[in-house]
């Protein structure tokens, strides 16, 4: 033990040293760090209260006279039919079961309104619903990208990397879940080392495996083995984010991984894939109420499982170039419907998660931002709670972008500052700055001045804001290039949090016995 001591003071100084060089760069903007964001300016609605009722009647009868079909889970189908559906068999194993209007949104009022996931360090638990606002990482992607090695198959080094990135960066709040595929370790292991990759790399709130039941089991477990099995019975430590088969069903994979979640008491987000024209309507009206209709079934399976346990509704919704049938992202219709998701979440008093940084660009360039942003603002303004794919997202969520990742986070602590509103104390009127010097001076110098100066604006990591001369004679170096740089920068000064040895030997074990127990399978 003594002949440790020296080398972990060494690290302490090494890591004081480098809190000390990044306080004096360029976009660390100390005073918008917070574990998430409570907002302060209002959310916007897009539509009145008979417009609403007029969705929340096409959701009613989605459910009355369509239904939802369920597919391999008798448990779950029983469980709907003894609080009251009315239940068919269309097939071996298969049911269509219909809610009496209003039958649904009563099963879901047992879910709270606003819940906390509990972070391994308690300073970076989240807080999800209400005012509260958390980003997230995108999701999903089975490629990543970067401007050295192009376009190509994830690997769980890229896993592991996006997973620093994603902790190393200040605006964003949470670990987030499948960054992208690890497809160098077989598709029935690969979970084990994608939740220990968020438990070690990062010391935020994460999300679980949602492929197989027995995957969603084995991430709580490991959750049990971080935070105590008794903690995590009483808290939520980890989520699930399920998506829907749409139109209108719910496989027996989905609603098995749902159980797992909700019986553990570990929350689940329930988002509908919308792609308008093709699975949903192609008018926003229509993919909400589906959308509605879908997210809804699925948070009450949840609440029938174990009562107030959290859940997160959700909509992803998208449109489509129907001149070629490939998907479209952030475009203005969807963004509308976002803003109108964020009404009926509130209507409903659940969290909610919509649109991200979406874009289907195959490259960080001037269209990738500029779809990211309509998306992400319709989620900002709609008032969403949890927003995932908040960095990385391109080519249609096809491919996971190291310098998109970080171009992304950059526009997140913008928003911070967005989200923070306008102060009109006296102090932030500023006369006295005016009056100090009286008319045709500049302001530089005044005492109201050198008080603010350093927290006034947001400070952006990327931006060039120079001249265009200064800029030239620097190299004329553009936004995707200095996000290349940016990345590898992050990545060489990383330094993991401390985790304790017993535990993390606890975690290796245990996944090695689970590999162990079982043959790859890569399908």
């Amino acid at each position: 033990m003594e002949a440790n001591k020296p080398a972990r003071s060494g690290r302490r100084n090494r890591r004081s040293k480098d809190r000390a060089t990044r306080r004096n760069e360029a976009g660390q903007n100390l005073h918008l760090q917070v574990p998430f964001i409570t907002r302060q300016i209002p959310s916007y609605d897009l539509l009145g209260p008979e417009s609403l009722d007029r969705i929340e009647a096409a959701m009613d009868r989605i459910l009355a006279e369509i239904g939802i079909e369920f597919r391999d889970d008798p448990a779950a189908v029983d469980l709907f039919r003894h609080a009251g559906g009315q239940v068919s068999a269309i097939g071996n194993d298969v049911w269509n079961i219909k809610f009496e209007p209003g039958m649904i949104r009563e099963i879901v009022k047992t879910a709270p309104e606003r819940f906390t996931q509990h972070a391994r360090n308690p300073l970076k638990s989240v807080e999800i619903g209400g005012d509260a606002m958390v980003f997230a990482p995108a999701y999903g992607s089975p490629f990543v990208m970067d401007l050295d090695q192009g376009r190509r198959y994830g690997t769980i080094q890229d896993f592991e990397n996006l997973v620093k990135l994603g902790q190393s960066s200040p605006w964003l709040h949470h670990s987030g879940g499948t960054i992208c595929e690890p497809t160098d370790v077989a598709v029935n292991k690969r979970h084990l080392d994608m939740v220990y990759a968020h438990m070690r790399y990062s010391d935020r709130g994460f999300l679980g495996s949602i492929t197989a039941p027995e995957r969603a089991e084995d991430s709580i477990e490991m959750c049990r083995l971080l935070f105590g099995a008794d903690f995590v019975d009483q808290n939520c430590v980890i989520m699930g984010n399920f998506n829907t088969t749409s139109p209108l069903v719910l496989d027996g994979v989905t609603t098995q991984g749902i159980t797992a979640y909700a019986r553990a008491g570990q929350g689940s987000i329930h988002v509908p894939f919308l792609l308008g024209g093709a699975v949903a309507p192609l008018t926003m009206a229509g993919g909400v109420a589906q959308c509605l209709a879908e997210s809804m079934a699925a948070c009450a399976l949840a609440q029938l499982v174990r009562p107030g346990v959290p859940v997160v509704l959700g909509g992803f919704l998208s449109t489509m170039a129907l001149r070629s049938g490939s998907p479209t992202f952030g475009t203005p219709e969807p963004a509308l419907g976002s803003l109108v998701m964020g009404q009926m979440a509130r209507r409903f008093k659940l969290p909610l998660r919509c649109a991200g940084n979406f874009a289907t660009s195959k490259l960080p360039d001037g269209q990738a931002m500029q779809q990211a942003m309509m998306s992400m603002m319709s989620a900002v303004q709609g008032g969403a709670n949890f927003i995932l794919h908040s960095a990385g997202f391109l080519d249609g969520l096809l491919s996971m972008s190291y310098e998109k990742f970080v171009m992304d986070c950059d526009m997140c602590g913008a928003l911070h500052s967005y989200l923070h509103g306008i102060d009109v104390s006296d102090d932030a009127l500023a006369v006295e700055a005016l009056a100090e010097q009286g008319p045709g001076q500049h302001l530089f110098s005044t005492q109201h001045t050198l008080r603010h100066y350093k927290t006034a604006y947001w400070d952006s990591a990327l931006n060039d804001d120079q001249p265009f001369e200064t800029w030239s004679e620097q190299g004329g170096i553009d936004m995707a290039t200095r996000a290349n740089r940016r990345w590898k920068q992050v990545l060489e000064t990383y330094q993991p949090p401390e985790m304790a040895e017993d535990t993390d030997l606890a975690l290796k074990d245990f996944i090695a016995r689970k590999k162990a127990s079982m043959a790859d399978a890569w399908y």
